[in-house]
């Protein structure tokens, strides 16, 4: 919600400067997102007239002005503007000026041989419109000298809140000034010496013909005509006004309306009555029915959407934005006003169905004020009387609006109870009757009482621009807001007796532990987007659930997988220069059973970078992937001497260059390798990328074994190497040859790993040599030599179980 100081100060009467307001509106809960002063930038340029005017004698499209900028010292400048003429009044920028459409610095400098000294400036080059055909004409009587801003009144500061949206009534410049005027500020002005000097209301006539058939929908509608209008641009004080909040100026009859709205947060329609056909009725939308907006859309209704229509066809999409057939022009001469309230559960459904925003829509659907529909039209009449002429009729009401703002008890003790300050009675009372409560005090029989007499409770009744409040503990924090939350004092939590028991669950453990290990080793953590788009995700099989109502198409399937976000977030850091990308996050994938916790890697770039032994970088490879698994997968505490490795990675990996490391063939806990083109081309990621998935929830649960570890013992004696070689079929993988030996002899076999894969002379074809490490831990006593001879005798029947050969 954007509004100028003088905006305020208009409802708001008070001396208060810009920063004691900012303060105030953080103070009572709206935060202040921005202010922003147009008048800033602007503060070199002045009003000057010019005094002569003379072609430019090398240039045909130039002259050579004279400028009087007010301090008796006229300056030469070179202008090309078509208008620039002696006599005329307009905005000069002098030399050390920024223009603040290009922040261009002017200088003095010559410009086809003649000297200029600053510039005559159009309204685009001030970013005051789109004007750019000529310089800026000022009245004759614009009194040179004078500063810009200080001119054309752009000295206004703009200040951005941010509202709740619980808060509806702030979404009015009067509904924000009553809240500064109940934190002291100043006084709330009365209505009617706002616009007591527009003309009255002198009706001529019976009003439009309108009704409501959906009163769920549109439970009121009333509206009022004025004929003879002379509709046009709006004065200069309301185009600056809109202009300064980032509205775009129409004509009067339509700035009319966003000026009520704005101002008193009461949306309203302004209808063209030569464009009608018949009386309007509010009603529900035919399947199938079309309106052709304001903003240039067309969009589909359905039977749940309310419209303002007449005999012809659908005009407006009710509450949300009106039709372009029935739109005010400069040719209007009689006007249909509407204002009406409308359900806000309806227009919130009706926005998200056609994704369609507005103005008006963000009101009425947080709920504007049912009370105000009377004194809302008669305010929009009188202002189109003021500023188009025209005579009104009387007004047609259409229906009745909802009674809203609830009575209910109150015990001013809850203050402290629930908001944690003491705040006495009487100061409470005054607070809420300042937010228009009504405030009546109670005995302890719970009768009514006069203030001057003891009281134990009130009943409060809200207004009926306060839908939100809907208990004692919505007054209490209107009453605490307003007193000020930095007021209340700040209470240590009582501590328990001992030592506080962990609190953290054995998956947020296992993502600390993870997360420590991957940068440990050297991976930088992202965070990427748990959404993506249906392109994205379709790469990697496609998304099981998808937003009904995304934040945009870019951000609309829950993930598959944390890999497209990581391959993007790579492909974004190569491009702007990184060498080598190492990349992981722990995060969620969403598959159609349930959520599943993983740890995504990603490797990509250089592995290491060109130096004097290989003269050229070298790429991450699929052991580098494998590499990472394993490690991750021991820290996790998982047991890597039990991993098989098998295929089947998924379509996102290379086939040939990718595996999955399981425990058993159902239970896959990793997937790791390169990644495939299609997938790299489809992230715009150029050369290689080797990539890992872990699925944590698929770690197997450890066992409960208290708080303390078994005491370490080292071995008493040193352990023993012996060493295998097998000739095994080529299919066979080493991994399955190493995990049967480790289990030949598990209380002397503590280890074994492949160290040698041999082919060619001396080895049959379709065979391979596999040579085996194998490390033996005596236990008392020290092996003898029967003892080795019976270890590797298990150790080769192990390994012919798998098809090896002892290699002779």
């Amino acid at each position: 919600m954007k509004f100028t100081l003088s905006w305020l100060k208009e409802h708001l009467e008070t001396d208060a400067p810009l920063e004691a307001v900012l303060d105030a509106l953080t103070r009572v809960g709206l935060e202040v997102e921005g202010v922003e002063n147009p008048g800033e930038k602007l503060g070199a340029f002045r009003v000057a007239r010019v005094l002569t005017a003379a072609p430019h004698p090398q240039a045909d499209k130039l002259q050579v002005l004279t400028v009087d900028q007010g301090d008796g010292n006229p300056l030469q400048v070179v202008c090309g503007a078509p208008n620039a003429r002696a006599g005329l009044v307009g905005v000069f920028g002098p030399a050390g000026a920024t223009v603040p459409a290009n922040g261009m610095v002017l200088r003095v400098a010559a410009i086809r041989g003649i000297e200029s000294n600053g510039m005559m400036c159009s309204s685009r080059e001030l970013e005051l419109g789109d004007e750019h055909d000529g310089i800026i004409e000022l009245p004759a009587d614009a009194p040179v000298g004078t500063a810009f801003p200080d001119y054309a009144g752009l000295n206004d500061p703009v200040i951005d809140v941010a509202i709740t949206p619980n808060r509806q009534d702030c979404m009015g410049v009067r509904g924000i000034a009553r809240d500064l005027a109940a934190a002291g500020l100043g006084t709330l002005r009365p209505l009617d010496a706002i616009i007591g000097q527009l003309p009255a209301i002198v009706p001529a006539g019976d009003g439009p013909d309108v009704r409501t058939d959906a009163p769920d929908a549109c439970p009121a509608f009333y509206a009022r005509a004025v004929h003879g209008v002379a509709n046009g641009p709006s004065p200069e004080w309301l185009q600056r006004r809109l202009k300064a909040v980032g509205q775009k100026p129409i004509s009067a009859l339509v700035d009319i309306t966003n000026f009520v709205m704005l101002g008193l947060g009461r949306p309203l329609h302004v209808y063209d009555m030569a464009k009608l056909q018949g009386g309007l009725v509010a009603r529900a939308a035919a399947q199938g029915e079309e309106v052709l907006a304001l903003n240039g859309k067309t969009y589909a209704l359905d039977a749940g959407m309310t419209v303002i229509a007449d005999a012809a066809g659908v005009h407006d999409i009710g509450g949300i934005m009106g039709g372009e057939h029935s739109g005010c022009s400069d040719g209007t001469t009689d006007v249909l006003i509407e204002c009406a309230y409308f359900d806000p559960a309806h227009i919130a459904r009706t926005g998200q169905k056609l994704g369609l925003t507005s103005d008006a829509r963000q009101r009425f659907e947080r709920g504007v004020d049912p009370a105000f529909l009377e004194e809302g039209l008669d305010i929009a009449t009188r202002l189109v009387v003021a500023l188009c002429g025209g005579t009104p009729t009387g007004a047609t009401r259409a229906g009745a609006p909802p009674h809203v703002g609830i009575t209910t008890g109150y015990d001013p003790a809850l203050a402290e109870t629930l908001g944690g300050l003491a705040v006495a009675p009487e100061r409470q009372k005054e607070i809420l009757e300042s937010l228009g409560f009504l405030v009546e005090p109670l005995d302890a029989n719970g009768d009514p009482v006069d203030v001057s007499e003891a009281f134990e409770a009130f009943r409060v009744t809200a207004p009926s621009w306060r839908r939100d409040v809907d208990g004692p503990a919505d007054l209490v924090e209107e009453v605490i807001r307003i007193e000020g939350l930095d007021k209340v004092p700040s209470v240590a939590l009582p501590r328990a007796p001992g030592v506080a028991r962990p609190t953290a669950t054995p998956e947020q453990k296992l993502e600390r532990r993870m997360r420590r290990t991957a940068a440990a080793r050297g991976l930088n953590e992202a965070v990427t987007w748990s959404f993506l788009s249906e392109a994205e995700a379709g790469v990697f099989g496609g998304g099981a659930w998808t937003l009904a109502n995304p934040i945009s198409e870019d951000l609309k399937v829950m993930r598959p997988s944390l890999l497209p976000g990581l391959l993007a977030g790579a492909a974004r850091n190569l491009k702007r220069g990184a060498a080598s990308v190492r990349l992981f996050e722990i995060g969620r994938r969403y598959l159609a059973d349930r959520e599943r916790l993983t740890l995504g890697v990603v490797l990509a770039g250089a592995k290491r970078q060109r130096g004097w032994q290989d003269g050229k970088a070298q790429p991450f490879g699929p052991f580098d992937a494998k590499a990472e698994a394993i490690a991750l997968l021991e820290a996790a505490g998982a047991p890597v001497g039990n991993l098989q490795v098998m295929d089947e990675a998924g379509e996102a990996f290379h086939p040939g260059q990718s595996a999955t490391l399981r425990l058993g063939p159902k239970t896959v806990l990793a997937a790791f390798g390169m990644v495939h083109p299609a997938v790299l081309k489809a992230f715009d990621l150029d050369g290689d990328a080797a990539a890992v998935e872990l699925y944590l929830d698929a770690l197997p649960a450890k066992r409960g074994t208290g708080f303390t570890r078994p005491a370490y013992t080292p071995p008493a004696l040193q352990p023993v190497t012996r060493d295998f070689a097998f000739l095994v079929p080529e299919a066979l993988a080493a991994g399955d040859l190493v995990r049967a030996i480790r289990g030949a002899d598990k209380a002397a076999i503590v280890d074994a790993r492949l160290f040698d894969l041999f082919t060619g002379a001396g080895v049959p074809e379709g065979q391979k040599s596999l040579a085996i490490e194998v490390t033996l831990q005596p236990g008392d006593k020290s092996f003898t030599d029967e003892a080795l001879k019976a270890i590797a005798d298990k150790v080769v029947a192990a390994a012919a179980k798998q098809g090896a050969v002892l290699r002779g």
